[in-house]
């Protein structure tokens, strides 16, 4: 079992910045890749960005490219999640996920799930 705790979200400005954090606990966390994923209200979970265990491959949703980043510190049983630029439509409740074997868009190929944190950016 993994255990995924995220944090960070919050009310930000379009325009502006966030830093979302998940710890895991339980398993070992390098074995894992791991995955972001945001639902907004009435639509489906989708894709953000997905990181490798080692952190040398990343994928990402193409409306983030260019504005967020992911990262994770395999030390400290983290993944980050950084978004600048924010925009409206970058609101929603954000997941962080937990996968074995490659990086992966698809949610059925991730195990273990957070809680969420919502994002909300006002315009």
């Amino acid at each position: 079992q993994v255990q995924l705790a995220e944090s960070g979200g919050g009310l930000v400005q379009a325009g502006g910045s966030l830093r979302l954090s998940c710890v895991a606990s339980g398993r070992t966390f390098s074995y894992y890749v791991m995955g972001w994923f945001r639902q907004a209200p009435e639509k489906e979970r989708e894709f953000v960005a997905a990181i490798s265990w080692s952190g040398g491959s990343t994928d990402y949703r193409d409306s983030v490219k260019g504005r967020f980043t992911i990262s994770r510190d395999n030390a400290k049983n983290t993944v980050f999640l950084q978004m600048n630029t924010l925009k409206p439509e970058d609101t929603g409740v954000y997941y962080c996920a937990a996968a074995r074997g490659v990086v992966s868009r698809s949610y059925r190929s991730y195990t273990y799930w957070g809680q969420g944190t919502q994002v909300t950016v006002s315009s």
